[in-house]
């Protein structure tokens, strides 16, 4: 029997929703997870109470995403 070992690189394909959340657990102290629902509704969720907080780790994630790109 094989063993199967996760992919955790970047890639340009998606990934399933739930293997992004697996690979997570047990490694963050906060989290924000914003999606889609199946029923395309956003969704929007957060560990952080402080609006604050979350729009400031928003905005950072974007740069790094940025930064990826170029």
């Amino acid at each position: 029997m094989s063993k199967v070992i996760p992919f955790t690189g970047i890639t340009r394909l998606d990934m399933p929703p739930d293997v992004i959340l697996e690979q997570a657990k047990g490694k963050l102290e906060g989290v924000i997870v914003i999606g889609f629902t199946k029923d395309e509704a956003e969704y929007f969720a957060s560990s952080y109470a402080d609006g604050g907080i979350v729009n400031w780790l928003l905005d950072r994630c974007k740069h790094c995403l940025l930064e990826i790109a170029e």
